[in-house]
C-alpha cells in the first residue's frame, strides 16, 4: 500500500515479520518518508521510519475465519484468471503458433507438435529438405518448451554467415532476443564467462570448434536446449577401424553433454556413406550407435531420433502442393583444339604426379593427391582459374627449389600443410574443418606448395612442365578460346528465360567453385549488361556485412539481375527471388548441387525453378556428368524432384569424387571409361532410386492431402480455445492497477507504462527474470 493510504488505528503486516501491529501515529516527512509509531503484539510503543521501498511489503491485515467466504471477490478473481493464463498451453495446444508472428505451415506444425515435443528430453535430427523452413520450426520449439516452463536457456551453434539471420528471425518472428557470441562480449563478460550470464545465446560452429580457451568456459554451462544448424558439418570419418573426428564433430559431442534438449539440423544428414551416418547418428545415441557400421551386422532405425520430408510430399492448407516444378538442363559444349590440348596436358600432369605420389609417405601423399585434385577441377572451371593456379604453382616451387639449393633443407619437409599422416581421403577430412570462409585460401596453399618431388632435380623438372602448361594456359586465355563462356553467353543473351512477360531481365544465381572464375565471368558479364549495379558477388573473401549487403540488394532492387556466388552462398541463404540458375562449375559432393539448388527452391517460390549445369563431354570428368545428369532427367520423369533429393545417397560403394578421380587418371583405357559410365548407371538403376525414396522418407514419413484437412480442422479447433488478447489485456490492466501502476493508453493498441509498483519490482528481484 501506498505511504499516504497509513491511517491511525490501522491494523498493518509487513512492519515486522510475520506480525501484526496497530498503528498509534503516521506522520509523513516530505513526499518519500513516513515516520510510523505503531504498538506491537507486546503492547509496547515502537518507531520505524518508512520509504516508497518499502510499499511493497506493507499491507492491510486481513482477519476472520479459515473459509469464511468473506475474502475480496475482485482479488479473488485475478487470482484465478492469473492461473488460467499460466495453464493457458494446456487448453491451446498451439500456444506458440498464436504468441508468434508466423503462419506455419503444416509440415512445420507437425514437426514442432507430433514430432519433437512428445520427446522429451529431446535428441533429434530435423532433416527436412533445403527451405523447407527449418529455423521457423526451431523457433516454434524455442517458444512453446518455453511457455510450458520447460526451457530457460537455449544456444544455438550456426555457421558464421548465418548468425545474424538467426538473430533477427528469432527476434523478428518469436519475439526471441537471442546475443550473438563475440570475441568483444568476452571481454565485457562480468565472469568472463557469456556462456554462463546470457540464457540466449548464438555461436558460430567454427568460433567455438576451433578455439580451446572457449570451450574450456562452455564446459562450465549446462543448457536447457542447444540447436545446432547446419549440422552435416559435424562430420566424423572411418578410416580402418580407427574414427577420425573433426574438430566439430568433436564439438557436437561436447554440445550434446551440455544439455537436454539436443536439436540437429540439416537437409543432407547422409553422405552416402553409412557408417559416416551412423557416425553422426552416435551425437544423439552413443549406445546405439557405437562402433562401426558394417552391413548386414547393424540394422540402424533411426525413426524415433530422425525426420525427414521431402519438397515433394509437402503441401499447403488449400491441399495444393508447397513447391512448385524443378527442372534441370544439361547444357553441353565442345572444347577448342587449344582448349583440349590444354586439358589433355593437365590431366597428363596431373596422372603423372598422382602416380609418383604413390611412392611418397603417408605424410605427404594425401596432401599432394588433394592439391592435384583441385588443380584438375580448377581445369575443368575456367581458362582463367586454371591460368591462374599454374602460375601460382610454379612461383611457389620455384621458391622452394631456391629454398632448398640455399639452405639444404630437405625437400620431405616442403609441401606439407597438415600436421601429421593423412591420406587422400583424410586430407579431404581436414578439409572439412575449414570454414566456408577460408576454403578458397587453403586450396591456393595446397594447390601452390604440395609436390610429389623428393629430390632437386625432380623439383626441377616439375617446374619445367609446369612453366610449359603455363605458356599453354596463357595462349588459350588470350587467344579468348573459351567455349563454355560462349554457351553462358548464349543462355543469357538469347534464352527466352531470362525475359519476363513484361521484357524485363529475370533474376539469376550463377555458381562457380573458384574466386578466379569469378572474377572472370564478372568481367565478361559485365560486358553484356553494361551496368555494374546489376551484378552482385559473393564468395568466402568478402566480410559478411558485405554479404548481407550483397543478397540484400540481389533480394530487394529491380535493376540487380545477376548474383555469382561460390559455395560460400550455397547454404542457408534465402534467394527465392529468382528461379533460375547455372551451374558454371559442378560440385564433385552432390549433395552440394542439392544445398544450391535449395537457395531459390525454398518457401515462398511461385515460379517453376530451373537449373543449367554446363558440361564438356569431351572431358573425362564431363563424360561422368553428363552420364550423371543423363539418367537423373529420365529418372526424373517418374519420380519427379524427389531424384534430386536422394543424390547425395546414390553412391554408396564409391564416392563420386573417387569416380571422376579413376576417369581422369585412367580414362584412356575403354575399359575403365565403360566401368565408371556403367557405376553411374547402376547407382541411378531405377528401382535402386524407388528403394532410396521410400527409405529417405524414413518410415513413411510422409503427408497426404487428407493429413492437411485433418490439421486444419484440428487448427480450427486449436483457434476456439485458445487464449483471446482481450482476456490477457484486461487481466493485465486490472491487475497493475490495483498495485498501485500507472498505465496510459496512447493509440490503438498501444500503452505506456508511466510508474511501475514497487511490488512488481520486489517480485522481479525475488523470482530472477527480467520479462
Amino acid at each position: 500500500m501506498k505511504l499516504e493510504e497509513i491511517t491511525p488505528e490501522a491494523q498493518l503486516s509487513g512492519v515486522i515479520p510475520g506480525v501484526v501491529v496497530k498503528v498509534i501515529a503516521a506522520n509523513l516527512v516530505g513526499s518519500d518518508s513516513l515516520t510510523l509509531v505503531y504498538k506491537g503484539p507486546d503492547n509496547n510503543l515502537q518507531q520505524r521510519q518508512l520509504f516508497r521501498s518499502d510499499e511493497g511489503d506493507i499491507q492491510i491485515a486481513q482477519f476472520g475465519r479459515a473459509w469464511a467466504m468473506d475474502g475480496n471477490a475482485s482479488d479473488f478473481k485475478l487470482g484465478a484468471e492469473a492461473y488460467r493464463i499460466h495453464l493457458a498451453h494446456l487448453f491451446d495446444p498451439l500456444m506458440a503458433i498464436h504468441s508468434s508472428n508466423v503462419v506455419p505451415l503444416p509440415h512445420q506444425i507437425t514437426a514442432v507438435y507430433e514430432a519433437m515435443l512428445p520427446r522429451r528430453p529431446l535428441r533429434f535430427v530435423l532433416a527436412d529438405d533445403p527451405g523447407a523452413g527449418k529455423t521457423i520450426m526451431a523457433g516454434l520449439l524455442i517458444r512453446e518448451l518455453m511457455v510450458r516452463g520447460d526451457l530457460e536457456r537455449c544456444l544455438v551453434v550456426a555457421p558464421g554467415s548465418l548468425a545474424d539471420q538467426w538473430q533477427d528471425e528469432l527476434h523478428n518472428k518469436f519475439n526471441l532476443h537471442f546475443d550473438i557470441f563475440s570475441r568483444t562480449a568476452l571481454e565485457e563478460s562480468v565472469l568472463a564467462n557469456p556462456f554462463l550470464e546470457k540464457n540466449l545465446l548464438i555461436c558460430r560452429v567454427d568460433q567455438l570448434s576451433r578455439a580451446d580457451d572457449l570451450k574450456e568456459k562452455f564446459k562450465a554451462s549446462q543448457w536447457d536446449l542447444i540447436i545446432v544448424d547446419e549440422a552435416h558439418k559435424l562430420s566424423a570419418t572411418y578410416f580402418g577401424s580407427e574414427m577420425k573426428k573433426t574438430l566439430r564433430y568433436q564439438l557436437g559431442e561436447l554440445l550434446g553433454s551440455k544439455c537436454r534438449h539436443f536439436l540437429l539440423m540439416t537437409a543432407t544428414p547422409h553422405n552416402g556413406k553409412e557408417e559416416d551416418f551412423q557416425a553422426f547418428m552416435a551425437l544423439l545415441d552413443s549406445d546405439r550407435f557405437y562402433g562401426r557400421f558394417r552391413d548386414g551386422a547393424h540394422q540402424v532405425n533411426t525413426k524415433d531420433l530422425m525426420r525427414r520430408m521431402v519438397k515433394e510430399e509437402l503441401y499447403k492448407f488449400d491441399g495444393t502442393r508447397l513447391f512448385p516444378e524443378r527442372i534441370a538442363e544439361t547444357v553441353n559444349y565442345p572444347l577448342s583444339k587449344g582448349e583440349a590440348a590444354l586439358y589433355a596436358a593437365v590431366t597428363n600432369y596431373v596422372s603423372e604426379e598422382m602416380n609418383r605420389a604413390q611412392e611418397l609417405d603417408g605424410k605427404r601423399k594425401g596432401t599432394v593427391g588433394f592439391a592435384l585434385t583441385i588443380l584438375q577441377r580448377r581445369l575443368a572451371s575456367s581458362p582463367e582459374a586454371i591460368l591462374k593456379s599454374l602460375e601460382r604453382r610454379t612461383n611457389k616451387l620455384d621458391g622452394m627449389l631456391r629454398e632448398a639449393r640455399v639452405m639444404h633443407k630437405g625437400l620431405s619437409a616442403l609441401g606439407n600443410l597438415f600436421p601429421s599422416d593423412l591420406s587422400e581421403d583424410e586430407a579431404d577430412d581436414a578439409y572439412e574443418d575449414v570454414s566456408s570462409d577460408k576454403i578458397e585460401d587453403l586450396e591456393n596453399k595446397v594447390v601452390d606448395q604440395a609436390t610429389a618431388a623428393q629430390t632437386v632435380k625432380e623439383l626441377e623438372n616439375e617446374i619445367f612442365v609446369l612453366k610449359g602448361l603455363v605458356e599453354k594456359a596463357r595462349s588459350v586465355r588470350l587467344a579468348n578460346e573459351d567455349h563454355k563462356w560462349n554457351e553462358l553467353s548464349k543462355l543469357l543473351r538469347d534464352n527466352p528465360w531470362m525475359i519476363d512477360p513484361q521484357g524485363n531481365r529475370r533474376k539469376i544465381i550463377l555458381f562457380t567453385e573458384h574466386k578466379d572464375t569469378l572474377n572472370y565471368l564478372y568481367d565478361r558479364i559485365l560486358g553484356i549488361l553494361g551496368r555494374a549495379e546489376a551484378i552482385v558477388l559473393i564468395h568466402g573473401g568478402i566480410r559478411r556485412e558485405e554479404r548481407k549487403k550483397a543478397i540484400e540488394k540481389f533480394t530487394h532492387y529491380a535493376d540487380c539481375v545477376v548474383l555469382l556466388a561460390t559455395d560460400a552462398a550455397g547454404e542457408g541463404v534465402n534467394l527465392q527471388c529468382a528461379h533460375l540458375m547455372v551451374n558454371y562449375d559442378l560440385p564433385w559432393n552432390p549433395n552440394r548441387l542439392e544445398q544450391r539448388f535449395g537457395r531459390i527452391h525454398r518457401i515462398g517460390q511461385t515460379e517453376i525453378c530451373r537449373l543449367w549445369n554446363l558440361v564438356s563431354n569431351e572431358t573425362m570428368e564431363g563424360q561422368v556428368f553428363h552420364r550423371l545428369f543423363e539418367k537423373l532427367e529420365q529418372e526424373r520423369k517418374s519420380l519427379g524432384g524427389k531424384v534430386f533429393d536422394i543424390l547425395g545417397r546414390v553412391f554408396e560403394q564409391k564416392t563420386l569424387k573417387t569416380l571422376l578421380m579413376e576417369a581422369i587418371l585412367y580414362g584412356d583405357s575403354p575399359e575403365t571409361r565403360a566401368k565408371s559410365l556403367e557405376t553411374v548407371d547402376c547407382a541411378l538403376e531405377h528401382s535402386r532410386l524407388i528403394a532410396l525414396v521410400e527409405q529417405d522418407a524414413l518410415g513413411c514419413d510422409l503427408m497426404s492431402p487428407t493429413q492437411v484437412y485433418k490439421l486444419k480442422a484440428d487448427m480450427e479447433k486449436a483457434e476456439a480455445l485458445r487464449l483471446q488478447p482481450y482476456f490477457i489485456h484486461a487481466f493485465f490492466n486490472e491487475a497493475f492497477h490495483r498495485l498501485g501502476g500507472d498505465l496510459k493508453r496512447r493509440e490503438l493498441g498501444r500503452f505506456e507504462i508511466t510508474r511501475v509498483p514497487p511490488s512488481i519490482l520486489q517480485r522481479d528481484r525475488a523470482i530472477g527474470s527480467k520479462t
